[in-house]
């Protein structure tokens, strides 16, 4: 997974990109293949905005989260895009398993002596 994280009006320090790091991990248990995250933080009016964008080869999410702190946006919008990465894995999950039908093995004998012998001299 290819993680990409930008700052505005923001001191960018070790610590944010830790937490964002370690968030992206948690991520990545839900992804399979080439997947591209990117994180975007910025400040204005008093408040920190976070942004987060899941790009994969067959889905796109994103999420939007504002906070008095920066460690809570980053945490608001990680829950957000993580919710959405659980829905859509209960969906497929879901989906797989409805797929396949119950199949009944018959006995062969037995199939056939529900068959009357009526309908074969007719047919014949």
């Amino acid at each position: 997974m290819k993680v990409t994280i930008s700052f505005r009006h923001i001191k960018h320090t070790k610590k944010l990109d830790g937490k964002i790091k370690e968030k992206s991990e948690k991520l990545s248990k839900f992804l399979e293949g080439k997947t591209s995250l990117k994180w975007s933080c910025h400040y204005d009016d008093g408040h920190f905005y976070t942004e987060t964008t899941l790009i994969g080869p067959k889905f796109e999410y994103h999420s939007h989260s504002s906070a008095e702190n920066i460690y809570k946006s980053i945490e608001l919008a990680f829950q957000k895009i993580q919710r959405q990465l659980q829905k859509r894995k209960e969906k497929w999950r879901n989906k797989m398993h409805t797929r396949q039908a119950d199949l009944e093995i018959m006995d062969p004998e037995a199939a056939w002596s529900e068959l009357e012998e009526e309908n074969f001299r007719e047919a014949g």
